[in-house]
């Protein structure tokens, strides 16, 4: 029979790119997730029955557990990047990741593979970062020889980076950001999964800082991205003072609605984190040490933000038309 890998969060952003990658290698996979009826997509990225989606809830010993069992490897996906209800920073960075690497040295899991984020610090001033590094800790402790993966942004297909502020250029002329100074290394999601797969068939373990083949700052990302969609934007640096009184205002509605009403827009936690550079730190090890060649944002952008351009896919085809003569 073949090798199981259960993945906590294996139908979200990352997750769903490495569920893919281990069923071709012939791996049987388990996806758990909260509401695994909204899996149902992964399913045809294997052979009948290869590949399926459970329920479970890393706040849950019981839940994670059965989830495990029987697995080989766990890859554990499961992030936040806006804290609700029950499911803060603290309970799934650093309580569920624990709580997935303790089971699994339990219950004599062979490989583990951690997703945390570029930028991990447990003396960060944003919870987001000392969550993360907390994480790291607790996954280190209970399973040493687990693998660590900390990518800068990751940018695909359905990431919560580029899309979000290539549908916000729809709404007037300005582009406002926080953070225009801060530099970034954007990271493309399918080599993430590479560099996942790499731990779970044991050809890695350690710690690795994944940054892509361009370092850029946020406003020059934001250039890029309206280069990319064809639209003349001002990109709008906000004074700090100014971007974390909205943070602190988005805040305090979602606190005084219980959560009804969440702040989508900009926390004052990530304001936090857009003033802290993300790139890889010098001497780590990353990419070159998987043997994994990064890819270049320009080589991917123009596959999904074409949906953006003022007249979507067909914008080149038209303006080469508009070039055509007229026959005499």
């Amino acid at each position: 029979m073949s090798k199981l890998v259960t993945i906590y969060g294996g139908s979200g952003f990352v997750g769903r790119y490495i569920a893919r990658r281990m069923a071709k290698e012939g791996w049987r996979v388990r996806i758990a997730v909260r509401r695994p009826n909204e899996a149902l997509f992964t399913k045809p990225y294997g052979a009948v029955g290869q590949v399926e989606p459970v329920l479970c809830n890393v706040r849950d010993d019981a839940s994670v557990r059965a989830a495990m069992h029987g697995a080989d490897a766990v890859v554990n996906c499961v992030g936040i990047l806006l804290g609700r209800g029950k499911n803060r920073f603290g309970a799934i960075h650093a309580e569920g990741a624990q709580r997935i690497a303790k089971i699994a040295a339990e219950t004599g899991v062979t490989r583990l593979v951690h997703i945390s984020a570029l930028g991990a610090d447990a003396g960060s001033h944003s919870e987001y970062s000392r969550t993360k590094a907390a994480g790291e800790a607790a996954v280190l402790k209970a399973f040493p020889m687990a693998m660590i993966l900390r990518p800068s942004v990751i940018f695909g297909t359905e990431d919560q980076f580029f899309n979000k502020f290539a549908a916000m250029t729809k709404f007037g002329p300005i582009l406002p950001i926080a953070g225009g100074n801060t530099r970034f290394q954007p990271v493309y999601v399918d080599d993430v999964a590479k560099a996942a797969v790499k731990g779970v068939l044991g050809e890695a373990q350690g710690v690795f800082e994944l940054g892509g083949p361009d370092v850029e700052t946020f406003k020059q990302l934001m250039q890029r991205m309206l280069a990319v969609i064809d639209r003349r934007r001002l990109v709008l640096n906000l004074p700090r003072v100014v971007a974390s009184a909205i943070g602190v205002a988005g805040d305090a509605v979602q606190g005084l609605t219980g959560g009804l009403v969440a702040n989508k827009v900009l926390t004052f936690d990530q304001v936090r984190n857009l003033y802290t550079d993300s790139v890889v730190s010098a001497g780590a090890r990353g990419f070159d040490a998987l043997g994994i060649t990064p890819t270049p944002m320009g080589a991917i952008l123009p596959d999904y933000l074409w949906r953006f351009r003022p007249h979507g896919q067909y914008e080149a085809i038209q303006a080469s038309a508009k070039n055509l003569r007229k026959p005499s």
